[in-house]
């Protein structure tokens, strides 16, 4: 569903945007990077499937680099699903050094940023619920909302150009 007009996204408290992803270097390799994408996926449907793990929401985007961007309750909830033995990830991680680890055919990535409650700013326009308003609270904005307005950098900042 597409929401016409502005919309933000906010969450209550503090939180983690976690940015994953994998790159087939070599490829003739494109057999190990489908494991690689296919152990993604298993992961990604067991965090969705048990919200209490601390996963908020996940988008995927995928070409020769592949890149998850994930939103987490907090960092010691993505390290606990990270390190579990009980969960997915473990195994895949040792599996993908055994397959993988340095010879250079797959590059693997992630960079993790932990986000203070109010200390980021998002704005939709005409688009389906996506990113943080997946993970958050989506709502409608009026015409002279700015990103300085909602960052909370300054709260009398005007609009430079007419919003739609």
């Amino acid at each position: 569903m597409i929401y016409t007009g502005r919309y933000s996204a906010t969450l209550e408290d503090d939180f983690v945007v976690f940015l994953i992803g994998a790159r087939a270097n070599k490829l003739s390799k494109l057999s190990t990077m489908f494991w690689v994408g296919r152990a993604m996926l298993s992961m990604q449907k067991e965090l969705m499937a048990q919200p209490e793990l601390g996963c908020l929401h996940i988008e995927n985007f995928n070409g020769r680099t592949n890149i998850s961007v994930q939103y987490w309750r907090s960092f010691e909830a993505l390290e606990n699903y990270a390190r579990s033995g009980e969960a997915e990830h473990l195994p895949a991680w040792k599996k993908f050094n055994r397959l993988v680890k340095d010879n250079g055919d797959i590059g693997i990535w992630h960079e993790t940023f932990k986000v203070s409650s109010g200390n980021y700013e998002a704005i939709y326009g005409n688009m389906p619920i996506f990113g943080l308003a997946g993970a958050g609270t989506h709502s409608k904005i009026g015409l002279s909302s700015t990103a300085a307005n909602r960052s909370g950098t300054r709260s009398d900042d005007l609009p430079p150009v007419e919003a739609f």
